[in-house]
């Protein structure tokens, strides 16, 4: 049987001795011919296997599969295999553990930063995006360096804010030693300077950038605990910041009037009532000049000044008499709407006080830093709404961020839907110092009526008649003539569907309607429709346009107007061709 590969090789072989000279033919013919004549055991054993591949080839090309294509001219390397060293064994024939003692070449370690000089200069970044603000009379770019301040607010120190200081100003600078003098071991010998002004002290640098300075040395006292120093230096920086009238500070000067309210808040209640006269000059200056950020702060920070201090008439008269911003940040607008529910609350309009508590809620951002204003919302809108006679949504109770803190409401909720009395005044006294600790104390104490009224309604359900003496020991009251009060109220309100026997003395209930027949489901229907409008409204008032886009099309217009009109003069004149026209009119 003739070896097909070996025909192969040999065609192959000839083929290329063709084309060699004719020198090396002849030696090449005499190789070929003795390699040929004398078969070697390796050319047997691949005839043989090149045999058995061919039958297997064979055999794969009857049953009809694929058969991959091999390359039998491809040369063989044989691998020599290697045999695993054996580690050494003790006498009981464990492996020991061989420590190699090769030194370890050393990793390419990054250089430590300092500290101090990383956050210099993340605050000297900030500079430079003042400066841009500045030439692109552009306060976004002030608004970005407020957002980095909760990454700084946890890595200033006096070292650093001193060498920010020094690098800024020069040597000779006054304010800027004082600064120093405030932020040394000696800080306690600060005084404000209330001597000079603003316009006799030239600024070295930017006003943005020195207010910036003020607000961070702000920051650090308030987190020191330094609160009399803070108040002190808080009192010269609001006065430096009232004598300046630049649109790119106005986010600046928010954040510093709010500081300056929190330093003396946190002094006590005389403190608030120091800083009141300040407090309104700023706020008539920012109306004047329409500085929007600064004015809506300011009216808050009265609020929460008048609220502080109880003084709920004169915190009514201040809505009345000034008109919040309508373009303010929604956080701003959350706080302002959380101090009018409060006022409104307290002057028992319930209704207006659940709706600017609703907004509030909706408006507050929902990260866990604002965790506190939106529980403390949260709490007054629950008393609000129990005042309402209305109960609160269980699965308000399950979130994360107000399980714990409103566990008390929940259970004083518990008492008013069940209407027992008792439920509500061991809720009272199991929890008292946390309404006291939250402000809502004395809008809980008239949760009684409610209790009260709930009991008259779950009996009106109930009972088609019953006697007002029933009524007066089921829910524990003084005599029949106060029950019957109670009841008579509680039919005026709309509480109940009911009719009272004064001869007879009972109270009989009448047969219950269908709400669909009622103007309830319109009124709630009108009530989502209102809350969705206003919803769009708001959409569209914060919506943002380039500054000064229309007076830029409007001089594009005017400019192509001028043109036409001087083209038309020209051609009027004769001093314009017809090539410059841009046209040939010998056809016409």
């Amino acid at each position: 049987m003739v070896d097909k590969g070996s025909l192969r090789s040999n065609k192959r072989s000839n083929s290329t001795s063709k084309d060699k000279d004719s020198k090396d033919s002849s030696n090449t013919k005499k190789g070929a011919a003795a390699s040929s004549a004398k078969p070697t055991r390796s050319s047997s054993r691949r005839s043989k296997k090149a045999e058995d591949e061919g039958r297997s080839e064979a055999e794969t090309a009857d049953t009809g599969e694929d058969v991959e294509m091999k390359d039998e001219t491809q040369g063989r390397i044989e691998v020599t295999p290697v045999q695993p060293t054996q580690a050494p064994k003790d006498d009981d024939g464990d492996v020991e553990m061989v420590v190699d003692d090769k030194p370890v070449a050393a990793t390419d370690d990054k250089p430590t930063e300092d500290p101090v000089l990383t956050v210099a200069n993340e605050i000297k970044q900030n500079f430079a995006l003042l400066e841009r603000g500045v030439a692109n009379f552009d306060a976004r770019f002030s608004l970005r360096v407020l957002r980095s301040i909760p990454s700084l607010r946890r890595r200033l120190s006096a070292e650093i804010l001193s060498k920010v200081i020094s690098e800024t100003y020069p040597a000779d600078y006054a304010p800027a030693r004082r600064l120093l003098l405030l932020l040394s071991k000696d800080g306690s010998q600060f005084t404000p300077d209330t001597a000079t002004t603003v316009a006799e002290t030239p600024l070295p640098v930017l006003p943005e950038i020195d207010v910036y300075l003020g607000f961070l040395i702000q920051v650090y006292l308030l987190d020191k605990k330094s609160i009399e120093l803070g108040a002190k230096f808080s009192t010269e920086l609001v006065k430096k910041t009232h004598g300046l009238n630049r649109r790119t500070l106005d986010s600046l000067a928010a954040k510093v009037y709010f500081y300056y309210s929190r330093f003396h808040e946190l002094l006590g209640n005389a403190a608030l009532l120091e800083i009141r006269p300040q407090l309104f000059a700023s706020l008539r200056t920012a109306t004047l000049r329409k500085d929007i950020e600064t004015q809506a702060t300011i009216i808050t920070l009265l609020l929460r000044n008048y609220l502080a201090t109880s003084h709920f008439t004169q915190a009514d008269l201040l809505v009345s008499k000034t008109k919040f911003p309508e373009s303010a940040a929604n956080n701003l607008i959350a706080r302002y709407q959380y101090y009018l529910g409060k006022i409104r609350a307290i002057q028992l309009n319930y209704t207006a006080a659940f709706d600017e508590l609703n907004g509030a809620t909706r408006k507050a951002p929902q990260v866990p830093a604002a965790a506190g204003f939106i529980q403390a919302a949260h709490k007054l809108k629950i008393i609000v709404e129990l005042l309402m006679g209305d109960i609160p949504d269980r699965a308000l109770f399950r979130q994360p961020m107000l399980e714990k803190p409103l566990r008390p409401y929940f259970n004083l909720v518990h008492a008013v839907r069940v209407g027992e009395l008792d439920a509500f005044f061991d809720a009272l006294k199991a929890h008292e110092e946390t309404f006291k600790r939250d402000g809502t104390y004395t809008l809980v104490l008239r949760l009684r009526q409610n209790v009260i009224k709930t009991g008259i309604r779950t009996m009106s359900l109930s009972y088609s008649r019953i006697s007002l003496k029933e009524i007066c020991i089921r829910l524990r009251l003084d005599s029949e003539e106060s029950a019957e009060y109670i009841v008579a109220k509680a039919i005026r309100d709309g509480v109940i569907e009911a009719t009272i026997n004064h001869e007879k003395g009972y109270m009989q209930s009448k047969e219950l309607m269908d709400v669909y027949a009622t103007q309830e489901p319109q009124e709630a229907f009108h009530a989502r429709i209102q809350a969705c409008m206003g919803l769009h409204n708001e959409s569209v008032k914060a919506m943002r346009f380039p500054m000064n886009q229309h007076r830029l099309e409007l001089k594009n217009a005017q400019e192509a107007r001028e043109r036409e009109r001087e083209l038309a003069k020209e051609i009027q004149e004769g001093d314009i061709d017809e090539d410059d026209a841009g046209g040939d009119y010998d056809g016409l």
